[in-house]
């Protein structure tokens, strides 16, 4: 690995905190509870993934929702989500070792997450990571989620990043394979699923339970 060429792009949700859990239960409060929709708490977890905007019409139709309603639930689910997890709000064990090795060895970092602006800023100034981050790309700068590459794409070209030379850090298979279609490799954080969910996918470098293991600890050496 050539630090000087290389750049990390880190997915938010389950890769720098472990927070899922939280989300599932704002949404399960927003679909289930406020809209009353038939979903069981697992099943909900299962439709949970792109834009707030798309949950909400994968769920409830295309039209059954207006733009300015969209919006106030998305706000609505995000205030939940934050008020909860605040008390809880920590970097997934290792990370912050891990992104002071990879600044010290120049290597260009980004944020490229489905999540909104204000909760990628509620995640990293809280935890104060914000300059190991030279780019940010939120849902709110892509047209399509993943597994649509854009997300990464965007990422790369703020870093001025080949995507041969990126390596994706992502928890969800759909997070994996927009990294896969975006051409670029990936280490996968086991917080959200089990090795046998990314089993379909040929671009994925390595497996961690977190940052502590051997294999990202000694991660420079062995690229």
């Amino acid at each position: 690995m050539n630090p000087k060429n290389t750049a990390f792009l880190f997915d938010l949700n389950g890769t720098i905190i472990d927070d899922m859990a939280y989300h599932a239960k704002a949404w399960y409060h927003i679909l289930a509870e406020d809209l009353g929709a038939d979903l069981t708490f697992e099943e909900v977890k299962q439709e949970m993934y792109g834009k707030n905007a798309e949950v909400l019409v994968r769920i409830f139709g295309e039209d059954h929702f207006d733009t300015d309603e969209i919006e106030k639930l998305s706000t609505k689910k995000e205030s939940y989500y934050q008020h909860a997890y605040k008390p809880h709000l920590e970097l997934i064990n290792g990370l912050q070792e891990f992104l002071a090795q990879a600044a010290a060895a120049n290597v260009k970092m980004a944020i490229a997450s489905a999540a909104i602006t204000d909760n990628i800023d509620f995640v990293i100034d809280n935890l104060n990571i914000r300059h190991y981050f030279q780019a940010l790309v939120s849902a709110d700068d892509v047209s399509t989620s993943k597994p649509n590459p854009e997300t990464f794409l965007k990422a790369a070209e703020k870093l001025n990043a080949d995507p041969a030379d990126c390596i994706v850090f992502e928890d969800a298979p759909k997070g994996v394979e927009a990294a896969q279609n975006a051409g670029m490799r990936c280490v996968v954080i086991t917080t959200a699923h089990p090795k046998e969910d990314f089993a379909q996918y040929d671009n994925v470098i390595g497996y961690i339970a977190d940052y502590t293991e051997p294999y990202i600890k000694n991660f420079f050496e062995q690229q």
